[in-house]
């Protein structure tokens, strides 16, 4: 049986990823967002906010309660931070002013902080000064414009039963003056609210006029804005008509540095990337509220060098009738999730193949990770290969690092994917039952082939 050892954990090399220029592309940069993470103070974050994050996937709001074409392809800088996520910077307004977002899959609308007295609650984190978020201020603009009630993009926010909440716009009634009703969205970490407005988006080579954008005046444990990228209508995504998007996230050892990668917006057809394999996206039958999550199908997870199937009941690898099952791919989530009848059969398999290894009961029943070992007890401990199958003939083989982390804190090494340590919490089986974070998506390639329906991997190193 072949293994990959422990030293190998953070070896990474350091080559550059560089997607061809062309006219059909926009590219940003995307950072990793932390300064601490390899603490045992991270690691206990980034597992809380991880099981957070998924109890909110999996129990997601209907609806919030109470469009340009672009002609070439834009490429945009991502960096890691020390929240949990990967930066983007976007910039909004006449004349524009540049705010960090976080890039997130997992929902839709792109709101940033605004105002002068925009303020934040529970904001201390590392790196962030909640007196000091960088906010978007549209006085400042003169291309800033609330949405009103009237407004199609209104309901992209609360429905077709928009008119209902404005009282003032009475049905064929055709100047009603009123605004649409200020949002409150709720996220694993906290909530945000505030107007909806209308403004430029200013990328490199191309601006975007009447962009649909969050103007959040309040939120609650939001270190930042959020860049949604899901499937909605409001995401960004959806209101360019790209046809796809790629990032390869770099390393999280990269987090709060100046190094990013490439977040690569294509509204065109662009050049193909060798040795890339696809899987299609699926839909959940229970389309709202899950309709703005990436679905895949994963059809197996494999341990070690001979690929022993991980025995997990077939039924929660796509979603029934109910939504309840599948799989989903989401940037905003540090680590991965599954729900404990996929989660105990992994870790009882990496277990079984690793040997006499000594677990490290006591941090695990003082943090929120299902896996820890007792990395002092032993000079080496040999850790089994883990592969993700998809549908499709695409597949995820993981670096170490992707699925282990140690902790110099604790002397223990902890799988990267978390499961509910209470089994009556968050609810009961709902909504997706894996949900792949952006720890396992370090150093692949991704892309989102929106036109053909369709997730492309390659295996790469981003930084």
């Amino acid at each position: 049986m072949s293994f990959v050892f422990l030293y190998f954990v953070l070896c990474f090399s350091s080559s550059i990823f560089i997607l061809p220029s062309s006219s059909t592309t926009i590219t940003l940069s995307l950072s990793p967002i932390t300064s601490y993470q390899n603490s045992w103070e991270f690691i206990t974050h980034i597992a809380k906010t991880t099981l957070q994050r998924a109890h909110h996937l999996k129990h997601p709001k209907k609806k919030p309660t109470s469009l340009s074409h672009l002609h070439k392809t834009s490429t945009t800088p991502l960096y890691p931070r020390s929240y949990g996520g990967y930066s983007v910077s976007l910039a909004f307004g006449t004349p524009p002013q540049a705010i960090p977002l976080v890039f997130d899959t997992g929902s839709s609308l792109v709101w940033v902080p605004c105002t002068s007295k925009y303020t934040c609650s529970n904001c201390t984190f590392s790196d962030v000064d909640p007196k000091n978020i960088t906010t978007f201020k549209p006085k400042l603009s003169s291309s800033s414009k609330v949405i009103g009630c009237l407004n199609k993009k209104c309901g992209w926010l609360f429905g077709d039963d928009v008119t209902g909440r404005c009282p003032g716009c009475r049905p064929g009634l055709r100047n009603c003056s009123q605004s649409c009703p200020d949002y409150l969205l709720q996220y694993g970490l906290g909530a945000t609210t505030g107007m909806a407005l209308s403004e430029n988006l200013d990328l490199p080579g191309e601006v975007v006029h009447d962009f649909f954008l969050g103007c959040s005046l309040v939120s609650l444990q939001q270190p930042a804005g959020i860049a949604g990228f899901g499937r909605a209508p409001n995401s960004l995504p959806n209101q360019l008509n790209l046809k796809k998007f790629s990032h390869c996230l770099l390393s999280r050892r990269y987090a709060d540095t100046p190094k990013s990668s490439k977040l690569v917006l294509a509204v065109a057809d662009s050049e193909l990337i060798r040795g890339v394999k696809y899987t299609p996206f699926r839909k959940n039958p229970k389309l709202s509220p899950y309709d703005e999550y990436y679905y895949i199908s994963l059809r197996k997870i494999t341990v070690g060098k001979k690929q022993v199937k991980v025995k997990i009941p077939y039924k929660l690898l796509a979603p029934d009738r109910n939504g309840t099952g599948g799989t989903i791919v989401d940037s905003g989530s540090t680590l991965t999730f599954m729900d404990r009848p996929i989660f105990e059969p992994l870790v009882k398999e990496l277990v079984a193949q690793m040997g006499h290894v000594k677990r490290a009961h006591g941090v695990e029943a003082q943090s929120k990770f299902g896996l820890c070992l007792n990395a002092s007890s032993s000079r080496h401990i040999s850790i089994p290969e883990l592969v993700f199958h998809f549908k499709g003939g695409a597949k995820m083989e993981l670096a170490l690092g992707n699925y282990f982390l140690f902790s110099d804190d604790v002397g223990a090494l902890c799988l990267t994917i978390v499961t509910d340590t209470d089994p009556a919490v968050p609810g009961g089986p709902t909504g997706p039952a894996v949900i792949i974070g952006n720890y396992q998506q370090q150093n692949f390639y991704i892309e989102y082939d929106l036109e053909h329906q369709r997730m492309g991997f390659k295996k790469h190193k981003c930084g």
